[in-house]
C-alpha cells in the first residue's frame, strides 16, 4: 500500500471505522488495531526502510518512539476527520492521505538562549516581592517597583535584586529584552520596617534581560503581549493566573530553535522611494510591532515576528512571504488534496481552513459527541490561517473550492483584518465573475455546534475545478487561479472591482495634467510605469501593478489616482501608453533638452517674475542650458531685472 511514495498503513480503529484501501486509492489491508496487536506491521514498514504514512494521529508519540530517530514519518488523522463521522466520505479519506504524504520542506530556524536572568516588573502590589522569591529559586530575578509597597517586609535573606524605579519602555524579546528605566535606587542592606531605597547617580538605565514578569495593572509594554516569546502578564490577585506565568518562565531557560517565519525581499519591496510613502501593508497589520520602516524598505525582527502570516499574505510583490511552510507548497497541498478528491468522485467540495491548535479539537468533538464533519466538507490544517492571502484562497477556488471557510479562536478577534480583507478581495472576484457573493466567509467560534450549523449546507456545483501547477512568483499564482476563474465564469467581464488595498488594479491618469516628468516611473518599483528612452512618454503596464501608491505619492501634479480592479483584458499584460509629445527644442539652436508640457509649465510660472521679462526673458526658458548661459552675458546688465512695480500702496515700499 502506497501513496505520494509513502508505505500507508491503514487501521480501522478496533472496528470503529470501514475502510475499503481501494476507494482510498492505496489498496492493500486494513489493520485492526496497528498500535497494539498489529503493530509487526509497523515494525516490518520501519525496517523496509522506506517512508511511511500511519492514517493515525492519535498513537503518534507510540509510533515515533518505536521507529527511533532518522525514521521518515508522517501522519493523517482520517478518523476523526472523516471515518467517525455520520457520513464518511472516502474521497476526503483519500484527499487527507494525499496531503499528509507530501514531503514537507525544511523550515529555517532561528537560535534562541536565555540565560535565565528575569525581570519581574511589580508596580506598587505588595506581592510582587513574594510572588519574585518564588522565581528566584531557579532564575537571575530582579524586581522593579514603581512605588514602595506599604505593607511589605524586607526579606531576610536577599536573593533578588530589588529596584525602584519609572518604567519607561521594553523593547526586544525571549534572551534579549531591554528594560528603559528612569530615577533608578536600589534597596538599601539597612531596611528594617519598610523597603528603603537609594537613588543611584544614572538619571536613566536600561537593564537587559532574557525574561520579563509584569504584575502591573497597566497596559502591556509590547504590543500584542500574548505573542511576545518571554514576556508574560499576570495579576497578582489571582494566584492560577500567577502560578501559569511562573511555571511557563521556568521553562524557558536553555537554547531553544524558533522558526523564521517570514522570508523578507528587499528589492521587491515597494514601501518608500526618495522619501515618499508607498505601500504600508505589513506595517498596518503587523500586530507584535515586528516590522519597522527602514529608508526606503522595511526591516523585519524574526525573534519578535510571531508568524501570524499577515505580512505575506497581504504584501503585493511578494517581498515578504511566509516561510513556515511557504505559500507555493501551501498551493501544492491544495492541488494535491483536491486532485484525490476528484479522483474519489467527491463531489462540490467546501473548504475548511483551520489553524491545528484551535480547529482541531473542534472538529474531534464533532466526530466523537456529534455526526462529525458534513460529507462535502474537506478539512485544511495550516499554521496561522492569516498565511492565507488572495493568491492562496483564489487557487483554492480554482481547483474546486465552491466555499471556502476560514474557522479563527475568539481570541484572535482583534488580529482578523488581514483575513477578512482577503476574503473581501476574493469575494469581489466571485461575485464579479458571476459565481455569486458569499462563497468565502470567516467563522470566529470556538463552539463545534455553530461550526456544524456554518457547515452544514452543501455547496452547489458551479466551479470548473483546475489542474494548473502552483509555479513562479506569488503573482504568478494569483493569474493562474484568476485567469482559470474567468474562464470558465458565468459571466465573464473584462474587469472586476476590486475593495481598496487590493493588489491589482489600474491607474486614472489626469492626462491634461501630466508634464512627463516622469517621476512616477523613477519611483514605481515593479516595472508598471515605463519611459521611453527617444521620447517623452509614459506607459502602463497593468499586468504589473501592486496598487502600492507610490506613483501618486511622487507625482508632483497630483494626477494619479489608484483603481484597484482585477483586469481580464489580453491588453493589461501588455504596455500602453497614456501620454506621448514632442520634444521642447531650444529656441536658439534647435536641440531637444525636455518635454513640451513641462516647460509651457514652466514658462507660465515664471511670466511674472522680474528676472524673465519680456522676449527676451521668457525665451530664456526655452533655451538648453548651454543656450541660457550665452543669452544671458550677451546682454548689457545680465543681472538685471525687470522694472520695478510703480508704488500704489504702504505695503509696496516694504
Amino acid at each position: 500500500m502506497r501513496t505520494g511514495g509513502r508505505t500507508c498503513l491503514l487501521c480501522s480503529c478496533e472496528g470503529t471505522m470501514r475502510i475499503d484501501p481501494a476507494l482510498l486509492g492505496v489498496g492493500g489491508v486494513v489493520h485492526h488495531a496497528l498500535c497494539g496487536r498489529d503493530l509487526a506491521a509497523f515494525d516490518a514498514a520501519i525496517a523496509a526502510g522506506a517512508p511511511v504514512l500511519v492514517a493515525c494521529e492519535q498513537e503518534a508519540p507510540l509510533f515515533r518512539e518505536r521507529a527511533g530517530e532518522g525514521a521518515d514519518l508522517a501522519f493523517a488523522d482520517i478518523r476523526d476527520r472523516d471515518g467517525w463521522g455520520r457520513v464518511p466520505n472516502p474521497a476526503r479519506a483519500r484527499g487527507l492521505l494525499a496531503d499528509a504524504a507530501l514531503p514537507t520542506p525544511p523550515v529555517a530556524v532561528l537560535d534562541v538562549e536565555s540565560a535565565g536572568r528575569c525581570l519581574v516588573l511589580g508596580g506598587s502590589d505588595p506581592e510582587a516581592l513574594p510572588i519574585a522569591g518564588r522565581l528566584a529559586d531557579s532564575l537571575d530575578v530582579t524586581l522593579v517597583l514603581e512605588a514602595p509597597p506599604n505593607d511589605a517586609l524586607p526579606p531576610r535573606v536577599r536573593r533578588l535584586n530589588v529596584l525602584l524605579a519609572r518604567v519607561e519602555r521594553l523593547t526586544g524579546s525571549l534572551g534579549r529584552f531591554v528594560l528603559a528605566v528612569a530615577d533608578p535606587a536600589v534597596l538599601r542592606p539597612s531596611s528594617r520596617a519598610t523597603l528603603a531605597f537609594a537613588p543611584l547617580a544614572e538619571r536613566t538605565s536600561a537593564i537587559e534581560s532574557d525574561l520579563v514578569l509584569d504584575l502591573r495593572r497597566e497596559p502591556p509594554l509590547v504590543p500584542a503581549p500574548a505573542k511576545r516569546d518571554g514576556y508574560r502578564r499576570a495579576d497578582p490577585a489571582r494566584p492560577a493566573e500567577v502560578l501559569e506565568a511562573v511555571l511557563a518562565l521556568k521553562d524557558l531557560v536553555g537554547a531553544f530553535e524558533k522558526p523564521r517565519h517570514v522570508a523578507y525581499r528587499a528589492d521587491l519591496c515597494a514601501h518608500s522611494r526618495s522619501g515618499r510613502i508607498g505601500c504600508t501593508r505589513c506595517l498596518d497589520h503587523c500586530p507584535t510591532g515586528a516590522i519597522r520602516p527602514d529608508g526606503d524598505f522595511v526591516a523585519i525582527d524574526p525573534q519578535i515576528c510571531a508568524g501570524c502570516g499577515a505580512c505575506g499574505s497581504l504584501c503585493p510583490t511578494g517581498a515578504a512571504t511566509y516561510a513556515a511552510p511557504p505559500p507555493d507548497f501551501q498551493a501544492l497541498r491544495l492541488r494535491t488534496l483536491f486532485a484525490a478528491w476528484r479522483e474519489g468522485r467527491g463531489g462540490p467540495a467546501t473548504l475548511l481552513a483551520y489553524e491545528a491548535r484551535h480547529g482541531d479539537p473542534l472538529v474531534t468533538a464533532l466526530a466523537r459527541a456529534g455526526d462529525g464533519l458534513p460529507p462535502h466538507v474537506l478539512p485544511f490544517r495550516v499554521d496561522e490561517i492569516g498565511q492565507l492571502g488572495l493568491d492562496l484562497l483564489a487557487t483554492a477556488a480554482a481547483y474546486g473550492a465552491e466555499r471556502l471557510v476560514l474557522l479563527a479562536p475568539p481570541e484572535k478577534r482583534a488580529d482578523l483584518d488581514a483575513p477578512a480583507a482577503v476574503l473581501a478581495q476574493l469575494d469581489a472576484v466571485l461575485d464579479g465573475l458571476g459565481y455569486g457573493a458569499g462563497r468565502p466567509s470567516l467563522l470566529v467560534t470556538d463552539d463545534p455546534d455553530d461550526l456544524a450549523e456554518a457547515l452544514a449546507a452543501a455547496p452547489p456545483p458551479t466551479l470548473t475545478p483546475a489542474s494548473f501547477l502552483p509555479q513562479g512568483s506569488k503573482r504568478d499564482r494569483l493569474r493562474l487561479a484568476l485567469d482559470h476563474l474567468h474562464g470558465n465564469a458565468p459571466a465573464p467581464v473584462v474587469a472586476v472591482p476590486l475593495p481598496p488595498g487590493a493588489p491589482l488594479g489600474t491607474l486614472d491618469i489626469d492626462v491634461p495634467g501630466c508634464t512627463l516628468c516622469l517621476a512616477c516611473v523613477g519611483a514605481c518599483p515593479t516595472g508598471a510605469l515605463l519611459d521611453d528612452p527617444d521620447r517623452p512618454t509614459l506607459r502602463f503596464l497593468e499586468d504589473a501593478c501592486v496598487q502600492c501608491g507610490l506613483c501618486a505619492a511622487t507625482c508632483p501634479e497630483k494626477v494619479i489616482r489608484l483603481r484597484p480592479q482585477a483586469s481580464f483584458d489580453p491588453a493589461a499584460k501588455s504596455p500602453r501608453t497614456v501620454k506621448e509629445e514632442a520634444p521642447a527644442t531650444c529656441v536658439r539652436c534647435g536641440r531637444p533638452f525636455g518635454t513640451q508640457g513641462s516647460i509651457d509649465r514652466i514658462a507660465a510660472k515664471l511670466a511674472a517674475h522680474p528676472l524673465f521679462q519680456g522676449d527676451a526673458g521668457t525665451d530664456l526658458v526655452r533655451m538648453c542650458a548651454d543656450c541660457r548661459i550665452k543669452a544671458q552675458f550677451e546682454q548689457k546688465n545680465p543681472m538685471q531685472g525687470g522694472a520695478r512695480p510703480r508704488p500704489r500702496t504702504a505695503d509696496d515700499y516694504r
